[in-house]
């Protein structure tokens, strides 16, 4: 019987056979081609935030944001900008350079922008720029509600909810029909929203194409503040 083999452009015969493996190395390799890393430092720096939880390599911060017994998930950033977040195998960082000749597909380097998803994040992780966030949380403080004037001549009515994780506390602004859904001390679920700084603060924005919902009701009574 005559065995097959795999001809993948970038991808090292006979060592990764698990995808999951092999797209953490072709993210890696991606980015430091992206932003002339080198492929070494840049693996053993997240060797370093997997022992020690942070590390840097040159202007990148990388944090590891959780582990298992197989594997651990890390966020890049620069500055306040989200570069990547993935998980990487224990069998992957146990091993020796495994980037030294690695070469990402020529597919995925036409697709570097936009191929990763930030799943399951933390209020204490959200940077400015992150899109796409599926958060639940906490509300734990309201405001009273205001109208304000649009750039195209209309108003609408605005209410700034501040939301709690574990972790953190965000502001989220809700608009017209949002406002009368939520109480202080319901549990919400906000998909697909934005991360974004206004008037020196992070606020999570959920627009068109997001939504808010109320996962679990308080008992307690709402509670407006100024």
């Amino acid at each position: 019987m005559r065995r097959k083999v795999s001809r993948g452009r970038g991808r090292r015969r006979g060592r990764y056979h698990e995808l999951a493996d092999f797209k953490s190395l072709n993210y890696l390799a991606l980015i430091s081609m992206k932003y002339g890393i080198d492929s070494n430092d840049f693996f053993n720096s997240f060797v370093e935030a997997w022992g020690r939880q942070e590390s840097t390599c040159g202007n990148f911060s990388i944090k590891c944001r959780n582990k298992t017994r197989y594997n651990a998930v890390f966020l890049i950033t620069e500055g306040f900008k989200v570069v990547a977040q993935f998980p990487i195998s224990k069998q992957i960082l146990e091993e020796t350079s495994p980037l030294k000749e690695f070469a990402p597909t020529r597919t995925s380097r036409r697709k570097i922008h936009d191929r990763v998803k930030i799943e399951n994040p933390r209020i204490v992780d959200l940077k400015f720029g992150m899109n796409r966030i599926n958060l639940k949380a906490r509300v734990i403080e309201i405001s009273k509600p205001k109208s304000v004037f649009t750039r195209f001549g209309g108003s609408v009515t605005v209410m700034n909810v501040k939301v709690k994780d574990e972790t953190g506390i965000i502001q989220l602004p809700l608009w017209n029909q949002q406002i009368d859904t939520v109480a202080v001390g319901d549990i919400i679920q906000v998909e697909n929203a934005r991360v974004v700084i206004f008037r020196g603060e992070r606020q999570l924005r959920v627009g068109k194409s997001g939504h808010v919902s109320v996962v679990k009701k308080s008992d307690g009574v709402l509670k407006e503040v100024s």
